[in-house]
């Protein structure tokens, strides 16, 4: 019998912590050909959840979960549940129950055929907000735009690996992890499958504007050094423009004209100056992304688990 490990990171998910685990048990149940785990990584919680976590893993030998010392982030919560995962596969997805569990069997059955990665592409509903749905098609854009590897639009962390797969995702030594890009940088055959976000079941969404951002900024550096590129042809850009000024003080300097006009030389000043600053930030997030690396830091400390 195969076993299938799922993974859920949880950050303050008290309240919906039971209510997935009973979806996902659900649809185990018309699976019956299949073994089941549900890894829950509490990433530094502090609503309760982890009280959650031990008297529902008390009830249900399905459970196993994960504690992290502190927050360390959804990336690296999908990670360590990963790492620990036993199963012929895994299934990530997020607690709040966007991620539609019945979506499970297709995942399965799609792995069957032979394909060692199923991943999901998202599509909100109408009555999503406006800027969710503008966003998200702007982000996945930029991203494809600027980075080496191809994310299609909607890509979720609602996807099933294959264990050939994840062994592969668990060697990887990465502080900062982007999965979304990892898994499909590693190759593999793929197959997507569509599906309609839900509402979230309860809480808020823990994704601020200001995570989203970095997330979006982890993406783009983990697989690409266009930025960098970037930096370099804006410098021979406005270099070559630099030159059409001589002519002018060639001729001022003959005719002995005064060269009048501080507001526009102030205005070139700043403008320079804050241009060299953004390519300065270009260079030092790669620089942060090395020493990070180098510190040889675990990515997560875990302080407690039940198996």
């Amino acid at each position: 019998m195969k076993t299938i490990s799922v993974v859920i990171p949880a950050y303050n998910e008290a309240s919906n912590i039971e209510a997935v685990f009973c979806k996902v048990r659900h649809v185990f149940d018309s699976l019956a050909d299949y073994a089941f785990e549900v890894i829950f990584v509490n990433d530094g919680s502090s609503d309760g959840s982890g009280h959650m976590l031990q008297k529902l893993a008390a009830e249900n030998t399905a459970v196993k979960y994960i504690e992290f010392s502190r927050n360390f982030g959804h990336q690296l919560a999908l990670k360590a549940g990963m790492d620990h995962a036993s199963g012929d596969a895994v299934i990530s997805m997020d607690c709040d129950m966007q991620h539609p569990p019945e979506m499970i069997g297709q995942m399965i059955a799609e792995w069957e055929q032979g394909y060692d990665i199923v991943f999901t592409l998202r599509s909100y509903a109408k009555k999503a907000p406006r800027f969710k749905r503008c966003s998200s098609r702007f982000y996945y854009k930029f991203i494809n735009t600027i980075s080496d590897v191809k994310i299609e639009e909607g890509s979720a962390d609602f996807r099933l690996l294959d264990r050939s797969v994840v062994n592969v995702l668990n060697n990887i030594e990465d502080k900062e992890p982007f999965l979304r890009g990892l898994t499909r940088w590693v190759g593999f055959s793929q197959k997507a499958i569509y599906y309609t976000a839900d509402e979230r079941f309860s809480g808020e969404s823990k994704y601020s504007l200001k995570k989203m951002l970095r997330l979006a900024m982890t993406g783009i550096t983990s697989f690409s050094t266009k930025p960098l590129h970037i930096a370099v042809y804006l410098g021979f850009f406005f270099a070559a423009m630099s030159l059409l000024y001589i002519p002018y003080v060639i001729w001022s300097f003959v005719y002995d004209v005064e060269i009048s006009g501080w507001a526009s030389l102030i205005m070139t000043i700043v403008f320079f100056g804050g241009l060299q600053l953004v390519i300065l930030g270009i260079l030092g997030i790669y620089i942060g992304k090395i020493f990070k690396q180098t510190k040889n830091r675990p990515a997560y400390i875990i302080k407690n688990k039940n198996f």
